[in-house]
């Protein structure tokens, strides 16, 4: 990809400055697009010769975002101008680029060479770019294919923000009813706990159960390019957060699903977090037309809280708990290898955090 315009010039906005800040955001309402300039790294603008501002991009990582041109400038050579530069910059630091972008305007991104993965109408599709793709994913995991003599081959994915008892009971019931069960990590790194510090606790805590597959769960299953949402606060359920989980949905039933031969996905059900509630419904309306039975397991209790309610496990008690110093108040929740991390120096970094932070994750 390589592209040169001299009827406009580019600049990279300072994002520390409430002026420049202003004015991509002005730009974008004008196209009825809501800027945040929290949720991108980098963002450029292009103007006309005379001056005026015609078009502006952003990223965050490796996916492009608010990608925008005025109305008068949509047949001239700003779209590609904005996109060219941004996808030339993320591919000296990534293999690939994400793109997350209207149904309607996809068009516009496959005309320069970006590969159309999903789609979630009316709001969202997402595309791709680069060195890898979608296919590389595919083929890490032919690698972890185990042979089966029925299609009782079941997956689960999980973040681990940690790893609770709650996970391993979940974990543990999929173990005991398939003859295999591919265990999906979430990958990217927005968690409390980094991905190495959550995979090695996972691992630990699953060493047990000899049919359990461990797969990262690379930029395809719970990402920032495929259900940015799930990294946000647990909000009200909006349109927003539904095609966000429809769309991680679909990917994993279009692409993953056919080359584990995945029959059933395991998940808990959720009693604190719409966000996750969002994403379980999702899976039940597009995962069984499509073959693949969703098991969704009463969440582990440990007896009852004051209001004479189940004391149910989740990983946000665990941090709360963390972050409230009573550490021991939760640590029935703790399968060993998390509690001896938790009560160890190793974690001091993450606990330290955690106590400074209040988000989701």
């Amino acid at each position: 990809m390589n592209f040169e315009d001299t009827d406009f010039r580019q600049e990279t906005i300072d994002l520390g400055n409430p002026f420049d800040v202003k004015l991509v955001k002005d730009f974008l309402a004008s196209v009825d697009l809501i800027f945040d300039a929290s949720e991108v790294e980098s963002t450029m603008i292009v103007y006309n010769l005379k001056g005026d501002l015609v078009g502006t991009g952003s990223h965050q990582g490796r996916i492009l975002k608010y990608i925008a041109v005025a109305p008068t400038y949509r047949d001239s050579t700003a779209f590609a101008l904005i996109v060219t530069n941004l996808t030339e910059k993320l591919l000296k630091i990534h293999k690939h680029t994400f793109v997350f972008t209207r149904p309607e305007n996809a068009v516009r991104f496959v005309g320069l060479g970006y590969t159309q993965i999903a789609t979630a109408e009316p709001l969202f599709t997402v595309l791709e770019f680069g060195f890898e793709s979608i296919r590389t994913y595919q083929e890490y995991l032919k690698t972890l294919v185990v042979p089966t003599q029925n299609n009782a081959v079941a997956a689960i994915v999980v973040n681990c923000n940690p790893f609770t008892n709650g996970h391993k009971y979940l974990i543990e019931s999929a173990a005991a009813e398939n003859e295999v069960v591919y265990l999906f990590v979430v990958e990217e790194d927005r968690s409390a706990f980094p991905f190495p510090v959550r995979w090695k606790l996972i691992e630990a805590g699953t060493r047990h159960l000899k049919n359990v597959v461990m797969v990262k769960g690379g930029m395809y299953v719970v990402s920032g390019a495929t259900f940015p949402s799930y990294f946000l606060k647990c909000e009200e359920v909006s349109t927003v957060m539904q095609k966000q989980a429809e769309l991680d949905v679909n990917v994993f039933a279009h692409y993953i699903v056919p080359v584990l031969g995945i029959t059933r996905r395991y998940v808990g059900t959720e009693v604190y977090c719409n966000t996750t509630r969002e994403y379980n419904e999702a899976m039940k309306r597009i995962l069984p037309p499509k073959g693949v039975g969703v098991v969704e397991m009463e969440r582990k209790a440990v007896g009852n809280n004051t209001g004479q309610n189940p004391d149910y496990i989740s990983a946000s008690k665990v941090r709360q708990a963390i972050r409230d110093d009573r550490l021991s108040d939760v640590l029935d929740f703790l399968p060993d290898a998390t509690r001896d991390f938790l009560l160890s120096e190793e974690s001091a970094a993450i606990r330290a955090t955690i106590k400074q932070g209040s988000s989701r994750h």
